[in-house]
């Protein structure tokens, strides 16, 4: 496992498990949400998004985490693992809303300095159909795989866990 892409809704757990994987595989972290918005919640030209993510991907190792998907092929086609955080609707809002308390006013760490967290009904109506309108574009992805990728699925809070207690005890990590 030298390169990672995380995938899944947002408040999925996406950022806090990668961050988590980089400190346990001591492998560079790049978040996909800090790359792709300048301050200003100013999203970065396609050109940009592509340019940014090809110089990533011919790095050694690295993890990226985010969906973006007008770019997924380019993670997907380059990355040796593949973990599809694949929560429920319920959970990802909860993850959302906590989020936004626990950043009121504040970036996150996986976010660019001066984009505070954002609430609002269409983010809200976003993840809520994630499930229905963006995970069969994120399924297909993951079926276009190849056979020497490794796919870990993990839907339970348990799920997410298991592959960072094992890195911490140095057995093969599973999902």
């Amino acid at each position: 496992m030298k390169r990672i892409a995380i995938i899944g809704s947002p408040g999925a757990g996406k950022s806090t498990f990668a961050r988590a994987l980089s400190d346990a595989l001591d492998l560079p972290l790049y978040h996909l949400d800090r790359l792709m918005w300048k301050p200003g919640w100013i999203l970065a030209s396609r050109e940009d998004q592509i340019r940014l993510q090809e110089e990533i991907v011919r790095r050694d190792s690295w993890i990226l985490d985010g969906n973006y998907g007008a770019t997924m092929g380019i993670r997907l086609e380059a990355a040796d693992t593949v973990i599809f955080l694949d929560r429920s609707r319920y959970v990802c809002l909860y993850h959302v809303l906590k989020r936004r308390i626990q950043y009121r006013n504040k970036p996150r760490p996986d976010m660019t300095e001066g984009n505070h967290e954002r609430l609002n009904t269409e983010f809200l109506r976003y993840v809520w159909s994630f499930p229905k309108d963006k995970r069969p574009a994120l399924l297909e992805s993951i079926r276009q795989l190849k056979s020497n990728q490794r796919l870990y699925t993990a839907k339970t809070t348990k799920d997410v866990k298991r592959p960072l207690n094992s890195l911490t005890t140095h057995e093969s990590p599973k999902l």
